[in-house]
């Protein structure tokens, strides 16, 4: 058994230790918004926070996040309310397709947590490793700004 804190709550999983996570929260737990992209941890689709910071679920053991809190596109709205980065997505229609856009806001999200007014340069550096099919790439920075202008 596999104890993983997921959006706060408590889930015992039964599954082998080096399952990734991407697999546990999909198919264990039921939480589908964090995809599959590449599986090689490299297009950023299957961003996760943990403990805050970005972490690629389809390479991470889940016996390595044991203890850890892991917040996924389901556990950034509360109560109903979105979170300003996801307001700010709506407000600048950001989607195209949106496979990649679930990873894309949970990056920008711990962004602006460590960095609450990013230029240019701080939105490109950590937004580098999500990559968009669509190219939504000006829509995404102009997204990251409004929310950290609060204007969202």
């Amino acid at each position: 058994m596999v104890t993983l804190t997921v959006n706060g709550q408590q889930h015992q999983i039964d599954v082998e230790p080096e399952m990734p996570l991407l697999w546990a929260l999909r198919n264990e737990i039921g939480l589908t918004g964090t995809k599959y992209g590449c599986g090689i941890a490299q297009c950023g689709a299957c961003t996760v926070l943990m403990d805050g910071h970005p972490v690629r679920s389809c390479m991470l053991a889940v016996s390595s996040v044991q203890g850890r809190e892991i917040t996924t596109i389901e556990g950034l709205s509360q109560n109903g309310t979105l979170n300003k980065v996801q307001e700010a997505w709506i407000a600048e229609d950001v989607p195209q397709c949106g496979y990649c856009q679930s990873g894309q806001i949970l990056s920008a999200t711990a962004l602006l947590s460590r960095t609450p007014h990013p230029d240019n340069s701080d939105i490109d550096a950590a937004m580098a490793g999500n990559i968009c099919r669509c190219g939504t790439y000006v829509r995404i920075r102009r997204a990251i700004h409004r929310a950290a202008s609060d204007k969202a």
